[in-house]
């Protein structure tokens, strides 16, 4: 993975404009470091805070000219809009009830958007998002980072190339253990005005969920709920067990929380077919395990070879035994976007194997799964997601 194709189409590195993430957020720092690992992208402007000196001063402490460390996210979109060197991408990571109406002006602005999961907390408002970028011609990514590690992407290519047959059962975790003291930090994520409806579901719950999807090709169709909190006198959600049905008849399973005690991260995938089988896990992220029906457990490790996909070799950067994660699977996201949005900029074809991202479409499905998880735990009854 690397910048060579967009200074190659475009001339020149992208220009990045930022929105959110400011000062103490874990989320922003790993958004620039994804930005500036292959070099695509330049951090030419920002508004990291909705303070106006912590924005002004954590953007020029990024290397942000004065003129463009904003103090209001709207001044930034209006001010690059007018500007002959204006940014290309704007990236959105400011609280998830703001998402709609930030995502919504980039695009009429005319810029490229990335923004971190959710992409709005109502289907609706997504789907608004969706038509809008379609409609400007406008790429979009939701960073769904996990589709992004090599060894998730070999994954999807072994079920496509039907290594594990048909597709019967699919079970997702991801147990976290970050809420699991009785006292929730301040914030946002404690309203569920502001959170999208269920803090654990919008949370991590979707990661969890498009993980599922993506690998297998598959979209749920039907699921019954468990959702709530493991603590008790807890408001905000912090549990939910799902079962799953998946549009080709398969059934599946979801355990998600981010208050089992002593859990790190816990991200993980299961799938099977009538061949056999394919397991992942986050916390260990270069190794794949493909059980077969009538043959040996294998082990897959990352590493540049002929039985490799070519989605998966292209996601790595470094030889075999050198470890790849997180952030490498974050600027993958970054740099697909990046070479996509540099041949639109100039009118140039598109590859179909460089639009590997989730896009506004993968947001919407994973709204469309919260929707339905919150509908039948009030229930207590089977419900269908809507199909997107």
């Amino acid at each position: 993975m690397n910048h060579e194709n967009v200074i190659r189409t475009l001339g020149r590195r992208l220009r990045l404009g930022l929105i959110g993430g400011g000062p103490g957020s874990f989320i922003g720092q790993t958004h620039r470091m994804a930005a500036r690992l292959d070099g695509a992208y330049d951090i030419v402007a920002a508004c990291l805070s909705s303070n106006p000196q912590r924005a002004h001063d954590s953007a020029t402490g990024l290397g942000v000219a004065a003129d463009r460390a904003y103090t209001d996210w709207k001044q930034l979109l209006t001010q690059e809009q007018a500007r002959e060197d204006k940014i290309d991408v704007v990236a959105v990571m400011t609280p998830n009830d703001s998402h709609f109406e930030v995502c919504m002006a980039a695009l009429d602005a005319g810029f490229h958007v990335i923004c971190d999961k959710p992409i709005a907390n109502k289907l609706a408002d997504g789907k608004a998002i969706a038509d809008r970028a379609k409609a400007l011609q406008r790429e979009f990514c939701v960073t769904y980072c996990y589709s992004a590690y090599p060894m998730v992407r070999q994954a999807r290519a072994m079920v496509v190339a039907g290594d594990i047959g048909e597709v019967r059962q699919i079970h997702l975790q991801y147990v976290q253990g970050d809420l699991a003291d009785h006292a929730l930090p301040d914030g946002w994520r404690q309203d569920p005005l502001r959170n999208g409806g269920s803090l654990v579901m919008v949370d991590i719950g979707t990661h969890a969920v498009h993980l599922g999807d993506y690998v297998s090709g598959l979209r749920i169709e039907r699921l019954c709920s468990d959702l709530g909190s493991a603590i008790p006198g807890r408001l905000v959600d912090d549990y939910v067990a799902l079962l799953l049905r998946y549009n080709n008849g398969a059934r599946g399973s979801l355990w998600v929380t981010n208050a089992a005690a002593g859990s790190e991260h816990g991200l993980s995938i299961r799938i099977h077919g009538d061949l056999g089988g394919l397991e992942w896990h986050q916390e260990n992220p270069n190794r794949l395990l493909h059980r077969q029906k009538n043959g040996f457990e294998q082990t897959l490790t990352r590493r540049f070879s002929p039985q490799m996909s070519q989605e998966s070799m292209r996601s790595s950067r470094i030889g075999v035994g050198h470890p790849e994660g997180y952030l490498e699977a974050f600027a993958n996201l970054y740099t697909e976007f990046a070479q996509v949005v540099a041949a639109r900029i100039v009118g140039a074809r598109l590859n179909s194997d460089e639009t590997l991202y989730p896009g506004a479409q993968a947001g919407l499905e994973g709204l469309a799964v919260v929707e339905a998880t919150i509908q039948s735990a009030k229930s207590g009854k089977w419900e269908t997601v809507e199909q997107c």
